[in-house]
């Protein structure tokens, strides 16, 4: 049981990073750009380590509902991956950061990562359940304490997040626009 769970965790951190991947490579015109960094700057305006992990959290709840998870996982990662591509349109200078370093080798990234993985396979996991008509009051313990896995994810790398952002301003680098 615990080896097709891990099997399936790491097949959706293949699948949110190939849909981040392909978010990353999409073309952005000029002014979807602008228009997607007027938006994020509103959104992240005094954001903090709650504001952050509020938004992730908001994310990644509906990933745990059976099937639609799935989707709307893989929709976040590649919109993500999206984000990044038009962040680097403004931004000409991260064009030499491959987009899966930042999902890779950040410490909140990762968290995300893990987090988002572990909530789109679940999803998968209970609609498979549901499909062979199998009793949902076996996966209520491991879905609550998936949950609870990822809500600690969350808030840990919402915190690091939020120190990272303040220690990078405090050094005055900022991406252009901001």
């Amino acid at each position: 049981m615990y080896k097709i769970r891990i099997i399936t965790f790491f097949v959706f951190m293949v699948l949110f990073s190939t849909a981040y991947q392909l978010g990353s490579m999409s073309e952005v015109s000029d002014e979807e750009a602008k228009t997607f960094m007027t938006e994020f700057k509103k959104l992240v305006e005094n954001i903090d380590a709650i504001g952050i992990f509020l938004h992730n959290i908001t994310i990644s709840l509906p990933m745990f509902i059976p099937g639609f998870g799935v989707a709307w996982g893989l929709f976040s990662a590649w919109s993500t991956g999206f984000a990044f591509s038009a962040i680097v349109s403004i931004t000409p200078q991260l064009e030499e950061i491959p987009p899966l370093a930042i999902l890779y080798l950040s410490p909140f990234g990762i968290m995300e990562l893990i987090a988002y993985s572990l909530a789109t396979s679940r999803s998968f996991i209970l609609i498979r359940a549901i499909s062979k008509k199998n009793h949902l009051l076996r996966f209520l313990k491991p879905t609550g304490i998936e949950i609870g896995i990822v809500i600690g994810l969350l808030l840990t790398g919402g915190y690091l997040e939020d120190y990272m952002i303040k220690l990078a301003s405090e050094q005055g680098l900022q991406i252009s626009g901001f």
